[in-house]
């Protein structure tokens, strides 16, 4: 049985209302979409890494080329607006991700 999963444009609104666990009740969120902070360049791994690739010997771990995945789980970043607190939700994989893009109305055919 080959699942096929609905990878398709993904269109969430802006604000959201739903349960805030410092707020203990529902609020209003204000919602982001997750992007990864940059490296750290004294993160023990990276020192250990740049450690060992010094001198000659050329490069001294693999690197990695046979990526499988054409897509990434997208991340939401919710803020709540009473305590201004984050909260991040995933949701599936997808191809196309927008953020408080126009709405579909029932019926409708999309314009070009």
């Amino acid at each position: 049985v080959i699942l096929l999963l609905n990878r398709t444009m993904v269109n969430v609104p802006k604000q959201r209302r739903t349960f805030c666990r410092t707020c203990k009740g529902h609020a209003t969120f204000k919602v982001t979409q997750y992007k990864k902070g940059k490296d750290s360049l004294t993160a023990e791994g990276k020192r250990r890494y740049d450690r060992k690739q010094r001198g000659f010997g050329g490069q001294t771990k693999p690197i990695f080329r046979k990526k499988a995945k054409t897509t990434k789980k997208i991340v939401l970043k919710l803020q709540c607006t009473k305590c201004k607190k984050y909260m991040q939700k995933a949701l599936k994989r997808c191809k196309h991700f927008e953020l408080g893009g126009d709405r579909k109305k029932k019926g409708q055919m999309i314009m070009y």
